[in-house]
């Protein structure tokens, strides 16, 4: 059983709710305001449909999830389950993927925050004021995680109902407003068609997978991070699909919009409608810049736990509990990747490291349930029905979105497992030495 010696020092205050608060950040980002009219253009009327198909795939990859997370309570999520069961290599580089995924995704989602306040303050997008206002966003977040997980925990729970609330209010006025010939569905969409609003929403729903990482800071994580999986999915199910069908019953020229909630909105909310929508979009991915903060620096200090990089990143706060240096660290390169603008590249390794982090957990619940592992690592509190088909399929639907990866989302994940490589020679080179 992997025990690190750090991790009683962390302040186990997280519950189920929190950790869900969590999920629904990373996965409803600023994307949804925009998705729907991306979505129909590919697809039409069959786009809720889709969603709702590809949020059961999604399920089921998040309940591979959910029975290995059921066996751990430390800190890290995948990349300790895949030390676990494939050993140092392989988890090192689902580890170093983790983080810098997080860190590179924080700068883009932050950019993202920036051009949406940029349309009620122009000059906030360009220059010295963005320098500042970038700077001053990421040390606030950083400061707030420094602070205490019970803190950032608030904040991530306020962030998600600020989000939550505007799509409510889009839904339940919005529902009563659809044109039923609308939502007419027509003749199946191509297999090519399917195939490419397939990928677009599988990347849509990603992010649940930070879930399990914070777990060193959460009550009773073996059964609270199966929950915050699964409501997870659920909840983001339920909201992306009503979303589509009212975004769909009541926008005519749905597929030309580039704002297709804050459009619909004023047509049944009104001016203020659209207003609405804009803060819940600038709510959203503050939400999302919070929890890319949160989980990034626990994957880091998860990564010096484990020794795989210098201990000096597990470093605690003594007043706060808090992983003080992977907090500042992640946030520093998060803020050099936000003003230099190298995140739009880097953004493309985001694709291929999700997916190396679900066939990573998938085969560990595979491998973990062998006899062999008996006694190194503790029962799953949650077991899946039908023995290996659940995991095999989800790896399957994994390797599938994989192989409809651009070239360039290829190339770009190669070259970061090939630095995690390099890293991890040099991490071996070092422990040797001293």
């Amino acid at each position: 059983m992997i025990q690190p010696p750090a991790v009683a020092q962390l302040r186990r205050e997280l519950g189920r709710w929190d950790l869900t608060a969590i999920g629904i950040n990373q996965v409803i980002g600023g994307a949804v305001f925009v998705m729907p009219a991306s979505v129909a253009a590919i697809v039409g009327g069959w786009s809720p449909i889709l969603i709702v198909g590809v949020g059961l795939a999604s399920l089921l990859i998040a309940l591979s999830f959910a029975e290995v997370g059921s066996r751990f309570d430390a800190t890290g999520g995948p990349y300790l389950y895949t030390k676990a069961a494939f050993g140092r290599f392989a988890a090192f580089e689902v580890g170093w993927m983790q983080w810098f995924t997080r860190a590179a995704s924080w700068a883009s989602v932050i950019n993202a925050l920036i051009a949406y306040l940029g349309f009620y303050w122009p000059a906030a997008t360009a220059g010295t004021t963005r320098t500042l206002l970038l700077a001053a966003i990421i040390a606030t977040l950083a400061v707030i995680n420094i602070l205490g997980i019970r803190q950032s925990a608030w904040v991530v729970n306020a962030l998600t109902i600020g989000k939550l609330l505007p799509l409510a209010l889009f839904i339940a006025l919005g529902l009563p407003a659809i044109d039923a010939a609308a939502l007419h569905v027509g003749g199946l969409p191509a297999t090519g068609a399917l195939s490419d609003a397939a990928l677009l929403l599988i990347f849509a729903y990603g992010g649940y997978e930070v879930i399990p990482v914070p777990a060193g800071e959460s009550k009773d994580p073996r059964r609270t991070v199966p929950f915050a999986l699964i409501m997870t999915i659920v909840i983001v199910t339920v909201v992306l699909a009503l979303v589509q069908i009212v975004a769909l019953g009541t926008l005519p020229g749905l597929t030309s919009s580039k704002t297709p909630l804050a459009d619909a909105a004023v047509l049944f909310m009104g001016a203020s409608g659209a207003a609405v929508i804009t803060l819940g979009a600038v709510m959203s991915t503050l939400g999302n810049n919070m929890g890319q903060a949160l989980s990034g620096s626990r994957s880091l200090f998860a990564l010096a736990e484990q020794n795989d990089i210098p201990r000096a990143f597990a470093r605690l706060s003594a007043r706060f509990g808090t992983p003080v240096n992977a907090i500042l660290f992640t946030a520093a390169v998060s803020l050099v990747l936000a003003t230099t603008g190298s995140f739009s590249v880097m953004a493309q390794v985001s694709a291929v490291s999700r997916l190396v982090v679900y066939v990573a957990t998938c085969a560990a619940a595979l491998r973990l349930r062998r006899a062999r592992y008996a006694g190194t690592v503790p029962e799953p509190t949650m077991r899946l029905p039908l023995g290996p088909v659940i995991p095999a399929t989800a790896i399957v639907i994994a390797l599938t979105i994989l192989f409809g990866a651009s070239p360039a989302q290829l190339m770009a994940g190669a070259l970061a497992l090939a630095a995690g490589a390099a890293l991890f020679a040099v991490a071996v080179l070092a422990g040797r030495r001293a």
